[in-house]
Formats: C-alpha cells, structure tokens, sequence
C-alpha cells in the first residue's frame, strides 16, 4: 500500500538530560496514585486495541495505542488525547482505561507517549503531537480512520498543549514559527479539560515552582512569542469544549479561556462539574471512569464533537 510521504522536523536534541530525585520522586509517587484509581479496571469487551505502536525514533517516548469500538461503521472519527502531569509526568499507559472508555463512545483513540521535561523541554511534546497526527494521516486507511473528522482532547498541562498545537493547525505562520509541519486534517473540534492556557504568564509567575523551569528552562528570552500562545488564537481555531470542576485547583483558568475563545468568533461550550463538598471530584475528574460525573463529562463532551461531525 503506498502512503502519502510526510516531512517531520525535529529541533530538540535527541540526548536525553538527566531527571532530578525530586522529579523522579513526585513520578514514583503519582503513579502509586493513579495506579490506585485504575485499580480493578481492564480491558473493555467491546474494544480492540492495537498497543505500542512505534510514531518515531525515540522508543518508549514515541509508542501509542490505538482503540477502537469492535463494531463500527467505517471510517472512524478520530480523538486524539493528549496526557497530562506538569509537562514532567505521564504516559498512556496511566490513561489507557480513560482513552478506552472514549473509543466505546463510537470514536477511534490514539494515547500516545510523548517525551517529558526535564529531559526534554519545549517545543518537544508539540513536535510529537505533530508526529502522531502525521503518522495518522499517513496510515488512517490501514485502521480505517477519517482524518476529515479528527479531534483533540487534553487535560491539565495536556489541555495547554492541545490548546496550543490547535492554535498552530488554525494559524500556520505560528505553526512554522514553532518548527512544526502540520499535515492536511480537519481539527473538526478540541476537548479542553482542567487545564491552564496562558503559556508566557504562567511562565513569568513562578507560581508552579520547578515545572515551567524544567519545561522550558532558565531564559524565557529565548522563546521570543513562541509562548505568547493566547494572541495567536483566531477565529480557524476549533470548536471547543471546556471543562473543570470548583476543586479543581486550575478551576480559575476555564471560564476567562472560554470567554477569550468566544470574543475571537470561536464556537464555545465550558461547564464545571461536581460541588465544592464533593471532594473527589477535582483535578481531571473525568479521568476517573469510575465517578459518574466523568461520565457526564465525557458524555457531553462526546456530545459537542458529535455535534461538528462532517
């Protein structure tokens, strides 16, 4: 079968800086976690997957897994999601019941690796989202994949960058701006969770500690604009859909995105979920298949992108 040759640039180096303790510490500590929420959770009957496919050269940062609904009409509307954890934290392995949970909804899920600071810093988990969606693109009749109806979804740190790569499929003078070649798809809508979305003000805050410094590392300077990603937002931007919760300690930062997406002519829907008693309802809930609020969530949000189906 021939496949269409897509060009894929990579800027950031391929040797690996080392992780702190601290880092390594924190992994340890919320993989203990999030193993304890999946617990008990397995593979959905009525889905197959495909795991560990290879999107790249750096081995475990570029493996995915595709699923898919066992009984579905071809082609399959696509949803692309994109993990969160600071920037430093997460895999899809920690998000394979999640994503799995989606693909029963009617939709082909991609979960994909990508590769984490401080061992990689900007624009490193962009340029790998834009590895996956080339390789989609590239192989979508081989699984039956319609890349006319493709969607994004991320939450906490993933929110930001799904937020930020669909700033450059709209605008592709950004797009070049930050190295990526972006393939021919239409990004039919985007699925924002609990997520923070002003880049260069976070940054220059200090508020995260370590986080932004390990992502982008000691001299914002050298960024430019690059992380001016909110100015870059117009009205090619997708459909979105935003949600959080009142303990989500990101809470704040859902409403005035929804209001800025609004004010430049983008097609927006936000809702936060649970009560401020509901203690378990918090940062990326919807995460939680088990809590019947993230099935609402997730419901709605399906809703919205069936909604922009073509």
């Amino acid at each position: 079968m021939k496949h269409t040759t897509y060009t894929i640039r990579w800027s950031c180096p391929k040797q690996e800086r080392p992780a702190p303790l601290r880092v390594k510490l924190i992994r340890r500590q919320w993989a203990i976690s999030d193993g304890m929420r999946n617990r008990g959770l397995t593979t959905p009957e009525d889905v197959i997957r495909y795991d560990d496919l290879s999107y790249g050269p750096l081995g475990r940062w570029h493996r995915f897994d595709l699923y898919t609904p066992r009984e579905f009409t071809a082609p399959l509307p696509v949803i692309v999601s994109v993990h969160g954890g600071g920037y430093f934290y997460g895999s899809k392995e920690i998000y394979q019941y999640y994503c799995m949970d989606l693909a029963r909804r009617g939709f082909a899920v991609v979960n994909f690796n990508y590769r984490l600071a401080p061992e990689y810093r900007f624009p490193a988990p962009l340029e790998d989202a834009n590895a996956v969606l080339t390789w989609l693109c590239a192989h979508a009749a081989e699984y039956d994949l319609d890349t006319g109806n493709l969607f994004l979804v991320g939450d906490s740190a993933g929110a930001q960058l799904a937020s930020q790569y669909a700033a450059a499929w709209a605008d592709r003078e950004y797009a070049a701006q930050l190295g990526l070649n972006i393939p021919s798809f239409r990004l039919a809508a985007l699925g924002l969770s609990c997520g923070m979305y002003d880049l260069r003000a976070r940054a220059e805050s200090g508020q995260d500690g370590n986080v932004m410094a390990d992502y982008l590392g000691p001299d914002l300077a050298v960024y430019g604009d690059k992380l001016d990603v909110l100015s870059r937002i117009n009205s090619s931007y997708p459909p979105t859909y935003l949600m959080s919760s009142p303990n989500d300690f990101l809470c704040d930062q859902c409403q005035p995105m929804a209001v800025l997406l609004q004010s430049r002519g983008v097609e927006t829907q936000w809702k936060l979920y649970g009560t401020v008693s509901q203690r378990e309802v918090a940062h990326v809930f919807h995460v939680n298949i088990k809590l019947p609020e993230a099935a609402q969530a997730n419901d709605d949000q399906i809703a919205f992108f069936r909604s922009h189906l073509q």
